[in-house]
């Protein structure tokens, strides 16, 4: 019966040229370190496929309206059967596929994986990194409930910020004025329809870089040496194993956080009542945060340079050398930048909070500046208390 089929199908497909590629690939050699750190490129292609086909489960009962988002979301959480563990699998999926995005982006900075011939290979993924993110940005609005939308309305009026461009695009993110159903519409079409197509797009033509190029060596620009049996691992069986022991692993992850952190809900979204403490999610914490600092204008400008600086930074850097300890400037404006990123996103999420340290009650303003709050609270009563007797004596003198 086996070689039934195989004759079958050789006589219409050219199966002996798809075995020989697939023969080719599976034993491609790679350089002798390559690590567990290697495999989170894989792992992303594991979470892509979670968020595709758990997307498509969560299209079935999901109705993009305003009137129908939020109970379809409703609905899905608390009555469709295992509707909670899909959408968890796929809330928990987009943010650990976006942790797992800047490890890999780390991995190879650090590993100098970005340099000649291999520019272009990270300009897409820094590409891949901005669509994931829009991903996040789209998605976000789509349970229709008080976070997303005021989140998106904050969003949306950032961007018009923008010079000569700003309002426009803005009205067309929106639909028009004010987030509404239009937005919600428009948000719901490029996050199922558009980014999907751009995202495995980019993932084809990176992977096809990736095999065709190879792994980085860590040996300097022009002085790679010829990989064979006695300095190089095979991908398959030994670097393959190594994949399919991550890819359960981080599965296992998602499955224990969705059961101990399941997905709030929260309240609909109301348009006449603006809920305190509005702020995107943990990846646009460190933008928001940074924009507090700068007048509008200016701090747009800020906020891209990080992104600019992504896609041009093998352009930049032109000097040969790959292993880190051979690349201490570039190593340390690394970390620098992580640090940077790292404390913008704390203070963002500490700001506009109060916390109890110690038994003792702190809040931190919208500069993320810690001030007592109980001396706050006392302050601001006493404010309204003196502008109650100002106005009493301002009618007195009437």
């Amino acid at each position: 019966m086996k070689q039934k089929i195989s004759t079958w199908l050789s006589e219409r497909y050219p199966m002996d040229q798809v075995k020989s590629f697939a023969k080719k690939q599976a034993g491609k050699l790679l350089p002798p370190h390559t690590s567990w750190w290697h495999t989170f490129g894989s792992l992303l292609i594991f979470l892509t496929l979670n968020q595709i086909i758990t997307g498509i489960l969560l299209m079935v009962y999901y109705r993009p309206t305003p009137e129908t988002a939020f109970e379809s979301v409703k609905y899905i959480t608390t009555k469709a059967n295992f509707g909670w563990f899909i959408r968890g699998l796929h809330a928990w999926g987009a943010n650990i596929m976006i942790v797992a995005l800047i490890v890999h982006m780390l991995r190879t900075y650090v590993m100098g994986a970005y340099k000649k011939p291999r520019e272009l290979t990270w300009v897409l993924g820094v590409l891949l990194f901005g669509t994931v993110l829009t991903f996040g940005f789209t998605g976000y609005l789509l349970p229709w409930n008080q976070l997303s939308y005021w989140a998106t309305v904050v969003g949306t009026e950032i961007t018009g910020a923008i010079p000569f461009l700003g309002e426009g695009l803005k009205i067309l993110l929106r639909g028009g004025e004010a987030v509404s159903g239009e937005t919600l519409s428009r948000f719901y079409v490029v996050h199922v329809v558009v980014l999907p197509w751009v995202l495995v797009g980019l993932v084809v033509m990176h992977i096809i870089l990736l095999r065709t190029q190879g792994l980085s060596p860590l040996e300097p620009v022009g002085s790679e040496p010829k990989l064979d049996d006695n300095n190089a691992i095979r991908f398959y069986p030994e670097h393959l194993a190594k994949e399919s022991v991550i890819f359960p692993i981080f599965f296992a992850i998602m499955v224990a956080i969705v059961l101990m952190l399941p997905v709030e809900l929260g309240e609909k979204a109301d348009y006449f009542s603006t809920p305190e403490g509005i702020k995107p999610e943990w990846y646009f914490l460190p933008t928001y945060q940074l924009l507090k600092y700068f007048p509008k204008l200016l701090g747009i400008f800020v906020s891209f340079i990080p992104m600019i600086l992504l896609f041009i930074w093998p352009f930049i850097d032109r000097s040969p050398f790959r292993h880190p300890k051979q690349r201490p400037v570039s190593i340390t404006l690394g970390i620098i930048a992580l640090v940077i990123a790292l404390f913008f996103g704390m203070v963002g999420y500490l700001s506009e909070n109060t916390f109890t340290f110690f038994g003792k009650k702190v809040h931190f303003d919208i500069y993320g500046v810690p001030r007592n709050a109980i001396i706050q609270s006392d302050s601001e009563k006493h404010g309204i208390h003196d502008s109650e007797k100002t106005k009493e004596e301002n009618t007195e003198k009437k």
